[in-house]
């Protein structure tokens, strides 16, 4: 009888971000990514999001590693806050390593970790856990799929994915071993697939699908500077604009840290050939002709302080938006960043320029695969289990469908959420609602820095606004002897409404000469008569809620 395997899910199920699983062999723990999410518009105040690491810090002492499937943030973003806490070695592709150790170096955490690179098809074995890497094509080089050969049989995770049959680098998502790995002894017995897409019918265009639009636009607007936004990680779409770019005599200038950052380090591996005649620096742009020009810089997803809301904003040092400009949003808005990016391409059109974006030009392409590339791997692998994960909860459900559709029985397919456990055993698949901790934890400035009682309070202020009453009292009688003062924010406009904050002073007043007279004089009582009292009539006089702060002085 062989032992028991258990996988923890502590993020990415119900969510798009913060990927994080545990596959647990041998008292021994393995982490599948370790990814970040970023906040909404219900997390005012929060740079990002974290997965609750709790249950990795109580067993520090069993972590064996960390395995990147690819170097997007989503599943590598989160490293640096849990090395603080868990030190591990990380293993990735050469890229994916990369990208990872600037932001870990950058917090000063490089002696907690080991990163160790893997090559397509290499097999190793960490710890107890037999680790086979798949290539997987993806809108990030060198992604992978791990294949984890347990005592309780494969466990196949596909990380992000899509079936591209004509990638820009000319590296498939490897079918055949995909299609090995499902005929070896017992085949799969658990697949972990991505969900993302699984609501979108037929297949996903190729990525160089992208470069042919790219030519057209360049070729259509020869006359313009072209200004290009992507995600700094898409090494593959930034080739093809730097091909497009070059094609028609441009010299391409690089905008953004991070931008700056990958496109050094895809070149360094080789991944990326632009020569340097080719590269020009951002401050030697405004002195060159716009159709010698191409700025390749990040911001595609509205970000307040990016090098694109910079340039919209006009308060960018070197780039000014004009109607000489064309500027490419070569990027889906991730949900959540709707808003900020129609924000930016209203700026943008202010400025006069001329803005293309995924819903009116073919200039982006998802990562991910489509239902029928799903149906095609699920019937490739043919697993004993299926559990659907990365995505928000319909496309897991979705995922959950197409299993059904291509004959995997109902029973053998289960839709899981954070937190919960599966237990892999001789006798089949168990699982255990919410068994680890697996809440957010919401990052503002400092890891930790706030927690969900913060949050109310701040969407609380943002809806209603603050009143502070202060008043100054007699310590022996209770008297009033300065006050009531009323300042408020962002409940009424104190100078247009002097009547109605005179009428909240009496209202306070009256209270608290009822609660002297009384015989309380204690400031913890008299505080809450203030409170109370103002509440009550901002309810009813103006039905609104603000967060009410009393301040009694004693004299």
């Amino acid at each position: 009888m062989a032992g028991p395997v258990r996988i923890v899910f502590l993020g990415g199920l119900g969510e798009i971000g913060r990927n994080c699983a545990c596959i647990e062999v041998d008292d021994r723990i393995l982490l599948i990514d370790c990814g970040l999410m970023f906040p909404d518009s219900h997390m005012p105040g929060v740079d990002i999001v974290l997965p609750d690491f709790s249950y990795l810090i109580q067993n520090k002492d069993r972590v064996e590693g960390v395995l990147l499937t690819h170097a997007h943030e989503d599943h590598a973003g989160a490293l640096p806050y849990l090395l603080r806490d868990v030190p591990a070695p990380i293993y990735g592709s050469a890229l994916s390593l990369k990208f990872a150790r600037r932001r870990i170096e950058e917090a000063g955490l490089e002696g907690q970790t080991e990163f160790i690179a893997v090559r397509d098809g290499e097999r190793r074995m960490i710890g107890p856990f037999d680790v086979e890497f798949v290539p997987v094509s993806h809108s990030v080089p060198h992604g992978f799929a791990t294949a984890i050969h347990t005592p309780q049989g494969t466990i196949l995770h596909t990380g992000d994915f899509k079936l591209d049959l004509t990638p820009v680098d000319g590296r498939q998502t490897d079918i055949a071993l995909l299609g090995e790995i499902s005929r070896r002894g017992g085949g799969v017995r658990l697949l972990l697939a991505d969900s993302t897409n699984a609501e979108r019918p037929g297949f996903t265009p190729s990525e160089s699908t992208v470069g042919e639009t790219m030519r057209r636009i360049f070729d259509d607007y020869s006359d313009k500077r072209m200004i290009i936004a992507c995600f700094s990680s898409h090494i593959h779409r930034i080739e093809q604009v730097a091909n497009a770019a070059m094609r028609s005599g441009r010299k391409i200038a690089f905008l953004g840290r991070s931008m700056q950052h990958n496109v050094a380090g895809a070149r360094e591996l080789g991944l990326l050939n632009i020569p340097v005649a080719s590269i020009v620096d951002i401050d030697e742009t405004p002195s060159m002709r716009p159709s010698d020009v191409c700025i390749i810089c990040t911001g595609s997803q509205g970000e307040p302080m990016s090098a694109l809301s910079l340039m919209a904003a006009s308060e960018h040092k070197y780039v000014k938006v004009c109607e000489d400009d064309v500027v490419v949003l070569s990027a889906h808005a991730i949900p959540g960043n709707e808003v900020d990016v129609n924000r930016v391409i209203d700026q943008l059109h202010r400025a006069g320029a001329e803005v293309l974006h995924d819903h009116i030009a073919a200039v982006h392409v998802s990562g991910h695969a489509s239902q029928e590339e799903l149906k095609f791997v699920l019937s490739l692998v043919s697993p004993d289990w299926f559990v659907p994960v990365h995505g928000e909860y319909r496309h897991m459900v979705h995922h959950a469908r197409l299993a059904r559709q291509i004959g995997i029985a109902d029973e053998r397919i289960l839709i899981c959420e954070d937190g919960d456990a599966l237990t892999l055993s001789d006798g089949g698949l168990d699982v255990e609602r919410a068994a680890v901790p697996s809440g957010y934890t919401y990052v503002d400035g400092i890891v930790g820095d706030i927690g969900g009682g913060v949050l109310r309070d701040r969407r609380t202020l943002a809806a209603e606004g603050v009143v502070v009453v202060i008043v100054t009292l007699d310590a022996r009688t209770g008297e009033i002897l300065n006050g009531p003062e009323i300042v408020t924010r962002g409940w009424v406009y104190a100078p247009e409404a002097e009547e109605l904050l005179d009428d909240a002073k009496i209202r306070v007043a009256e209270s608290l000469a009822e609660a002297a007279a009384a015989g309380a004089f204690d400031f913890e009582t008299m505080r809450r008569h203030a409170r109370s009292s103002l509440k009550k009539f901002i309810n009813e006089r103006t039905r609104r809620f603000p967060i009410i702060v009393p301040v009694v002085l004693e004299a």
